[in-house]
């Protein structure tokens, strides 16, 4: 079997960034130097010296790189800081050349450290990981490094260690808290057949689980993978400033040729270039990117693809799933229909033994009410849970399976005559060694802020159109649809037919699709932005632009505060940078700016524009519609 290279992702700077943290670097130094030779009275040559060094070693490959984009047919913000490069080297302003280069490698520099940052979160869960594991071999127990485990191995995992690996429990009972990615405040219980997910913590027992994935395909590997896909994304926002610093760089090209052609001074051209380098757009709206991913981060929101946060803005229709998303996805248990011959609370202690090592949204509802009668639960044996069948398992001396109607009946129909009829709300099957035993029917309460999130939507947000799409029964959809006020509703839609319903909206206006990200994982591909649910899914599995990790429709609303106060804050900063450069462009034309002043006047453009920019990242809270 192939051996791949460990889990662990190292959250390390690109080769590109640390170059230029290299040359910021070896730029500010020779610029110390240069100084200092200056003070201690050395001749001019050799004060100079450090500073042509930089200017030959990483002056002339910075040219280069930007010459290969301009060759490409992109002509960014950078294009005008490699003619002012140039102009600066052969005018013989060898001082302004190094400024320059300050300015075009400090902007990769502080925006790969803003990036670094904005993965503080995920990192954080990065370090979390285990880096050996405890791989069972015949009666010894030996440790390993978590790249040698293979799919099949028997790993122990000892009290309070966390599992590395996807797999499902074969000795042990106990625990384990899992509420490091799906947000739910309790532990969840494991018996033997119970999966087990990497990351999560063990509690007092001992478990020896199979593992059923390598360590760099478990889920917990893949939330990293999440944060290097988004920081490798160039929303429009920032695709715009290119174009933004593109044209303006042509612009001030112009005007410093007219300056130089009718002044014939060339210092007065080179100062004009040096104060319209346009790097509030270089700099100011990648930072602002990148402060809004961490501020998300830290409210339990995690950004996947960092476009939604420019389109999120634009999106005009809003579509919902219903459980888990307008509903708490925890439904109570209201009713109990034994089949004759049986025990209402017989069953229900069955039931209850055999869902508390479940995680579907009905298993918890069985269990509080088996709490709430008293009765006293049976251990479980054998226990499985494949998607879409159902769950199954041996308590006591029986085989309980908890199904749902149209999958029982279209492997027995014969029994669709002693069912009883279906009712407004959510029900399951129980089957009790092959025979039909009961049905439980329950109750999903909706949000206590759906209404309100709902009802401030199109106001607040210019929403023209809110809809309920679910694969719930029409009398559950509607009955929820009436409480929240939404009057556009699908009942019983299957995941392709969801699909085609947001293709069809996002046809007419951007769309903003909300579920919970179990089946509706087509659904939040289609749309304009997709946002999903955490709580049940794996992060990876669904196509959603955004992952909430707490259940909450406030969450969603922070979202939409997020990326407002976003396009808000890289437009000033953007705007107001360039107004100043145009200011700094007149005196410098006038001639009262050198190339050396200028470079000083653009970094204190720089230091305005970034500052501006770091208020989204220094936030720690958002003020929400839904707080006021």
């Amino acid at each position: 079997m192939e051996i791949h290279a460990p889990v662990k992702p190292r959250l390390t700077l690109p080769l590109a960034s640390r170059w230029h943290i290299g040359l910021l670097a070896a730029s500010l130094l020779a610029t110390l130097l240069h100084f200092a030779l200056g003070w201690l009275e050395f001749p001019a040559v050799a004060g100079d010296m450090p500073l042509l060094a930089v200017i030959i070693l990483g002056g002339i490959p910075l040219v280069i790189q930007i010459g290969g984009k301009l060759v490409k047919g992109s002509i960014g913000a950078d294009f005008l800081g490699a003619i002012e490069l140039v102009a600066a080297a052969l005018l013989d302003q060898y001082l302004a050349a190094i400024l320059i280069i300050i300015m075009l490698s400090g902007g990769q520099a502080l925006e790969a450290y803003a990036m670094r940052r904005a993965s503080s979160v995920l990192r954080a869960l990065s370090d979390r990981m285990p880096s050996t594991a405890h791989r069972k071999n015949g009666d010894k127990v030996e440790a390993i490094a978590l790249s040698d485990i293979a799919i099949g191995d028997e790993i122990v995992i000892f009290p309070h260690e966390t599992a590395p690996v996807d797999g499902v429990v074969l000795e042990g009972q106990g625990s384990m808290d899992e509420s490091y990615l799906t947000g739910e405040p309790y532990r969840v219980s494991k018996a033997p057949g119970a999966a087990v997910l990497s990351g999560a913590i063990n509690g007092e027992a001992v478990l020896t689980v199979r593992a059923q994935k390598l360590a760099h395909d478990s889920r917990y590997a893949q939330i990293m993978e999440v944060m290097q896909e988004a920081e490798q994304q160039r929303p429009q926002l920032r695709r715009l400033g290119d174009q933004l610093g593109g044209a303006f760089a042509v612009f001030a090209l112009m005007v410093s040729v007219i300056v130089w052609l009718v002044t014939g001074d060339a210092l007065r051209f080179l100062s004009v270039l040096v104060i319209a380098t346009p790097c509030p757009l270089i700099i100011a709206i990648p930072v602002t990117i990148i402060g809004a991913i961490s501020m998300a981060a830290r409210l339990g929101i995690i950004i996947k693809d960092p476009t939604v946060l420019e389109r999120l803005p634009t999106c005009r229709t809003a579509i919902f799933d219903k459980t888990g998303t307008l509903t708490y996805g925890r439904p109570e248990l209201t009713e109990i229909l034994p089949a004759d011959g049986f025990s209402g609370e017989d069953i229900l202690k069955s039931a209850a033994s055999l869902e508390c090592y479940s995680k579907h949204p009905l298993a918890s509802a069985i269990m509080q009410a088996a709490e709430k009668a008293g009765l006293a639960l049976i251990k479980a044996q054998s226990v499985s849970e494949k998607p879409g069948q159902g769950l199954t398992g041996t308590v006591g001396a029986h085989e309980i399976r908890v199904t749902h109607r149209r999958k029982l009946l279209q492997t027995s129909p014969e029994l669709a005559s002693i069912l009883p009829p279906t009712a407004a709300g959510l029900e399951c099957i129980i089957m009790m060694d092959g025979h039909y035993a009961a049905t439980f029917r329950f109750r999903d309460a909706p949000r206590a802020d759906g209404k309100s999130f709902i009802g401030h939507l199109a106001p607040s947000h210019q929403f023209s159109k809110i809809m309920l799409v679910s694969g719930d029964r029409e009398s559950e959809v509607t009955y929820l649809a009436e409480l929240l006020g939404i009057k556009d509703t699908l009942s019983s839609q299957s995941p392709g037919q969801k699909v085609a319903i947001v293709r069809e909206e996002t046809a007419k206006a951007p769309t903003l699709f909300m579920g919970d990200g179990i089946n509706d994982a087509p659904a939040l591909a289609c749309a304009t932005v997709g946002i999903a649910f955490g709580q049940h899914s794996s992060v990876t599995a669904e196509a959603a632009g955004v992952v909430i990790m707490e259940n909450s429709l406030a969450k969603v609303d922070e979202l939409l505060h997020i990326s407002i106060r976003l396009r808000h804050i890289a437009l000033q900063s953007a705007i107001g940078g360039m107004a100043l450069s145009l200011i700094g462009m007149g005196f410098a034309a006038a001639g009262y700016i050198t190339p050396v002043q200028a470079a000083l006047f653009q970094e204190l453009i720089d230091v305005l524009a970034i500052t501006n920019a770091l208020r989204l990242s220094l936030g720690r809270s958002v003020d929400t519609d839904m707080n006021r």
